[in-house]
């Protein structure tokens, strides 16, 4: 799950991560008020969706005046921003953050995931700051740090100055970095983030150490634990198709092929997509409907993958462990018939119950075209996609 800078900034600060001052703004009346709360000279008005470059796409402006203020917000509010993690379509600007003006010296990258290989929250650190971690990465690779965090001990005071150090933070500032990293780090702990990233972290002409930006992401199996954090999901932010199959617990991704892919497993699900672009075809989806499909899950899931208008065929690709080919057979046959199914649909089933579920797809009178291997189902599927053309 994502949130927005604003809010990412609100759950920074209660971990002592000092930020600027800002007011998060729905409308343009608003964001003017904003300027009499914040009080001085400078003010950056600032687009709030889910994805990075958005000064780069034209959703930061630094404002010098209350009409300037006014005619940003008019500009920023309701467009279309679009940045390199948008697409092409770009995302529609529907919230603002007036924040105070920043006396920026010099501007860093500190991040923080998990790392599976050490089975340890990692912090990256970089003097690049405000510029992509992955370009930094791919060209300068030297001038990223990275710390593996003992889970028992936490971030030490030693650990954050020897990384403050090593991206510029001057001595005089080490207690004020130090103060960001290891509030970073209880944050990034404590709220069961995925990712939790400041670009740039600023030092000012005076010293200060603060937060210009930041970007928390949280682990969707952990929010039963934090009610405060889901109040915060944006779903004007989300694909409608994802925010749908969240309700029925399907796990699902929008991609932009025209064969429906409805799996049950994500290691299965990732390689049915991979076996139908082998044989020359396009996924349109990833779609994970678990171990414990019900009738009412395929049938929501046939609806959710039949919304995408690019869809021509779909492949239903089960391994019958927990889950019985015999009940996924049955969600088949009667979500084909709710749905009134129009494109053509292969269906491979191996395991538990295998050849009652096959049984019942014979005897169903449905136009579907059955596999018994991967290949097979893949080549068969991509066939009857380029024939629905």
């Amino acid at each position: 799950m994502k949130i927005h800078e604003y809010q990412a900034k609100e759950i920074l600060r209660k971990f002592g991560v000092p930020t600027p001052r800002g007011v998060p703004c729905f409308s343009v009346e608003e964001a003017v008020k904003a300027v009499d709360t914040l009080g001085g000279k400078v003010w950056v008005v600032k687009a709030q969706i889910h994805a990075g470059g958005r000064g780069k796409g034209g959703g930061v402006k630094v404002a010098k005046s209350r009409d300037e203020v006014r005619d940003m917000a008019e500009k920023i509010l309701g467009m279309q921003l679009i940045t390199h993690q948008t697409g092409p379509q770009g995302q529609k600007v529907r919230r603002l953050l007036v924040e105070e003006g920043a006396d920026i010296k010099k501007e860093l990258y500190v991040g923080m995931v998990v790392d599976r290989g050490t089975q340890k929250v990692a912090l990256m650190a970089s003097s690049e700051g405000g510029m992509d971690i992955e370009e930094v990465a791919a060209k300068t690779p030297e001038k990223i740090h990275t710390v593996f965090i003992d889970p028992q001990t936490g971030l030490s005071d030693g650990e954050a100055d020897k990384v403050a150090l090593k991206i510029g933070i001057p001595q005089a500032s080490l207690p004020q970095a130090r103060t960001a990293l290891q509030g970073l780090y209880k944050a990034f702990c404590e709220t069961d983030s995925s990712l939790a990233e400041i670009n740039p972290l600023i030092l000012t002409g005076d010293g200060r150490v603060i937060a210009l930006d930041g970007k928390i992401n949280f682990d969707d199996n952990a929010m039963f634990r934090h009610p405060d954090l889901v109040a915060m999901r944006d779903l004007d932010e989300e694909d409608p198709a994802e925010v749908q199959a969240s309700k029925f617990d399907l796990n699902y991704i929008q991609l932009d092929g025209t064969i429906g892919c409805l799996v049950n497993g994500a290691g299965l699900a990732m390689a049915t997509m991979d076996t139908i672009k082998l044989y020359g075809g396009s996924p349109a989806n990833f779609l994970d409907v678990g171990g414990g499909a019900t009738t009412e899950k395929v049938t929501e899931a046939f609806k959710i993958m039949l919304s995408n208008p690019k869809l021509n065929a779909i492949l239903v690709n089960i391994f019958g462990g927990i889950m019985r080919c015999d009940v996924i057979a049955e969600g088949v046959v009667a979500a084909a018939r709710e749905v009134h199914l129009s494109v053509p649909l292969v269906v491979r089933m191996k395991g538990t119950n295998e050849a009652l579920g096959k049984k019942i797809l014979a005897d169903s009178g449905l136009p579907i075209i059955t596999a018994d291997n991967m290949g097979e189902a893949a080549e068969r599927v991509v066939a009857a996609s380029k024939g629905k053309n």
